[in-house]
């Protein structure tokens, strides 16, 4: 017994079967358009997780400026409210 009930003799049958069917040019020519494809994923992988870590680097003060119309910076205390904010009555 093989993988899954499938004997290695079943397999290579399988295989020579798929080599007639498509030829060893067009087999190669997949291989290659899926290892093509392989390689993208994996490196939009990386460049997502390199900008995620440049995010989380951010320090929290730098977050916490607002800039003004005129370009000034001021801070913000999380959790302060503005006069604007408050709720009318």
């Amino acid at each position: 017994m093989g993988v899954g009930g499938i004997s290695i003799w079943q397999l290579l049958i399988i295989l020579v079967i798929v080599l007639l069917l498509f030829g060893t040019k067009r087999l190669k020519s997949i291989g290659a358009d899926l290892g093509n494809a392989v390689k993208g994923f994996r490196s939009a992988m990386s460049e997502s997780d390199k900008t995620d870590e440049a995010a989380d680097s951010t320090p929290i003060s730098q977050s916490a400026e607002k800039r003004t119309a005129e370009g000034d910076a001021t801070t913000v205390k999380p959790g302060a409210a503005n006069a604007q904010d408050k709720p009318r009555v």
